[in-house]
């Protein structure tokens, strides 16, 4: 089905029945998260965040960047975060709890982001599997913890990072798409990995798509990032683009190193400089997925997301958000896996109230959760390359000479 004709409104009743269900299951999963919010304390980082509302309220939320903060851990959050962490404040100061506030944008996040999976997976696969899929994700034990339990923004950027790729993929509406694509990495930066496969994607599209999804994006990045670039470039340099993560050891490559023990110079190596070539190379996998197959956007967006996290050199239980929903794009075995090996590991830390203190059986199973994602990363890719070799296939041999033009895929504004 094309662009033009998905984003029409006149849809099977058994697909509104089908969007009915995932929009009932989904509203009950964030209930179910908000409650476990009101009834938890949560982890420090609850009340971390409250301090750094506090220091933005005090000053504002572009130079809240050249704060000290001396009593806080280092605020690497994008300027999108600061602003709604100004608004949540003034909601708290008039009398909503804290405890319930920061972790209202995860959990809300978390909803939308199910009805995306949902809209994603139909448009590429069976409609019980759709539904299935978008439950799976409502339900992912990984989800609950980490968005009703911890809170942070990481389902936040994941969210409009899977917003961007439906916009531009599935709806052809370049301008959401260019939005969400700013959006996506004002607020965390994790989805910088994505960025560059929109713009490939766009760019495939064909020139008009292209110029307006960069248009979109463009302005609004500087709209969010332009005053803080402007007035402490160095202090958003040094505490956001250049944040390297805690020094924590419990997931992941470093975990591995020290297990097998690599000298610790080597592993500052990895964490320092290596991990931006780390970045390159998840980008550049992404960019190579879309370029093969533009209309699998969604899919290599899940795909990056996984790999980044698979290759992280840095630790944190908020991270084994990144890729648990997306995984469900991906298939509906993948997303169940993780999700319940992780979403184990997750809840067993949480329980422990020691989310930066992992025991030796919560390491081996999370070396076990580690495993599963790389196989789920690697169908990711292959589900990619499979779909661009059947359409190569498909597609008609035409004599004659060649133009040099590009292909375009269908859009609709």
């Amino acid at each position: 089905m094309n662009a033009r004709m998905s984003s029409l409104p006149f849809l099977s009743w058994d697909v509104r029945k089908a969007r009915i269900v995932v929009l009932v299951v989904a509203a009950l999963a964030f209930a179910a998260k908000m409650a476990l919010a009101a009834a938890t304390r949560g982890p420090a980082d609850v009340r971390f965040f409250w301090g750094f509302a506090r220091a933005i309220a005090r000053t504002d939320p572009v130079h809240v960047y050249a704060e000290p903060l001396t009593w806080l851990p280092v605020y690497n959050h994008p300027p999108l975060a600061s602003w709604m962490l100004l608004v949540l404040h003034e909601l708290a100061v008039n009398g909503v709890p804290w405890t319930s506030l920061i972790r209202f944008p995860a959990c809300l996040a978390d909803f939308v982001t199910v009805l995306l999976v949902f809209e994603i997976v139909r448009r590429r696969a069976a409609l019980r599997t759709a539904v299935s899929c978008a439950l799976g994700a409502a339900l992912c034990p990984v989800l609950v913890a980490t968005s009703g339990y911890h809170g942070n923004t990481d389902s936040v950027a994941v969210m409009f990072a899977f917003a961007a790729a439906h916009l531009l993929a599935d709806r052809g509406r370049p301008l959401a798409a260019g939005a969400a694509a700013a959006l996506c990495v004002s607020v965390k930066l994790i989805p910088v990995v994505a960025v560059p496969l929109f713009f490939a994607a766009a760019w495939r599209a064909g020139r008009p798509v292209f110029t307006r999804f960069t248009a979109a994006a463009g302005l609004l990045f500087l709209a969010v990032w332009g005053p803080v670039i402007a007035a402490v470039p160095g202090p958003l340099k040094a505490k956001v683009l250049e944040y390297a993560g805690g020094d924590f050891s419990f997931w992941g490559v470093v975990r591995f190193a020290r297990w097998a023990g690599v000298p610790e110079e080597y592993v500052q190596l990895l964490r320092g400089p290596g991990h931006w070539l780390i970045v390159a190379a998840v980008m550049a996998t992404g960019v190579w997925l879309v370029r093969r197959r533009p209309a699998e956007l969604p899919v290599a967006v899940a795909v990056v997301l996984g790999l980044l996290l698979l290759l992280s050199t840095a630790s944190g239980v908020q991270y084994l958000a990144w890729p648990a929903a997306g995984l469900f794009v991906i298939g509906l075995w993948q997303g169940l896996a993780y999700g319940v090996v992780v979403g184990g590991v997750t809840a067993s830390v949480y329980t422990g109230q020691r989310p930066v203190h992992w025991t030796l059986t919560e390491m081996a199973f999370g070396a076990l959760g580690w495993l599963v994602l790389a196989v789920c990363v690697a169908t990711g890719v292959r589900r990619v390359l499979t779909a661009a070799r059947r359409e190569a296939r498909a597609l008609p041999v035409i004599a004659g000479p060649r133009t040099g033009s590009r292909p375009t895929t269908p859009t609709a504004n």
